[in-house]
């Protein structure tokens, strides 16, 4: 079960939501690129989805949970203490970053416990919910925030362009840059190109439009692919797995 909520208004501005999963049966979980980055803490501890350019699988077993925060594209900036684009395509256990070094099982336990004595109504043992796990989350991502610099500002600008069907030639034209600076600002915004950015936008628009049960044909044309064909393709290069099948999982 996947459910999702909002983030602490003062977050807002650089974090989408936050969310947790849990299993019910074994398999594998295909997470498809979206322009974000998580931080995620699962069954092996707390670690950084980086931005994805193709489809990544995630083998899970009953009974495990995932809680994440997820980022706004391209308002990660330096709170990982890497470049974004060092982070691409990778999961990286957030002990090998150096940050948020007090996200550990123990905190957790000792979150639970002063919850506990806080709740007269129950004299049961702590127990380490997904709600106590975003919470302690969030607030430590909090003081992070404060203490590095904002991320670029004309990042919001460029995926709202590129999500409005804008080519990355008038990007770079609306914006008075030159395509190079464009690239450079993307890469260190988003982890990638512009381009690549582009066909994530596209490629998302046309999964909600799918998933609304619009038909294939349709979704080509609003999501601004040159016919079903190159939509089918993309679809499979990003998902790894045609558009029918992945809006089936979902």
């Amino acid at each position: 079960m996947y459910r999702e909520w909002a983030p602490a208004p003062e977050m807002a501005g650089r974090v989408a939501c936050l969310w947790t999963q849990e299993t019910t049966s074994a398999g594998t979980q295909p997470v498809v690129p979206d322009g974000c980055v998580d931080l995620i803490w699962g069954p092996e501890g707390p670690h950084v989805a980086g931005p994805d350019t193709g489809p990544m699988h995630v083998l899970m077993s009953p009974g495990d949970r995932y809680t994440g925060i997820r980022f706004r594209p391209g308002r990660v900036g330096e709170v990982f203490g890497v470049p974004v684009d060092a982070l691409r395509d990778l999961r990286v256990p957030l002990a090998e970053l150096g940050v948020l070094t007090e996200l550990t099982d123990e905190a957790l336990l000792e979150a639970s416990a002063v919850r506990s004595d806080r709740t007269e109504a129950t004299r049961q043992a702590p127990a380490v919910t997904p709600e106590l796990i975003a919470g302690t989350m969030q607030r430590a991502l909090a003081v992070r925030l404060r203490a590095t610099p904002e991320p670029d500002p004309a990042a919001p600008v460029i995926a709202a362009a590129l999500r409005a069907g804008r080519s990355v030639g008038e990007v770079a034209w609306d914006l008075g840059f030159g395509e190079r600076q464009l690239h450079r600002r993307s890469l260190r915004s988003f982890g990638y190109g512009p381009k690549v950015l582009q066909r994530v936008v596209r490629f998302q628009r046309a999964l909600r439009l799918a998933r609304l049960g619009v038909a294939p044909a349709e979704v080509a044309v609003a999501s601004g692919y040159a016919d079903q064909a190159h939509l089918a393709n993309e679809v499979r290069r990003l998902a790894g797995m045609p558009l029918s099948k992945l809006v089936g999982r979902s």
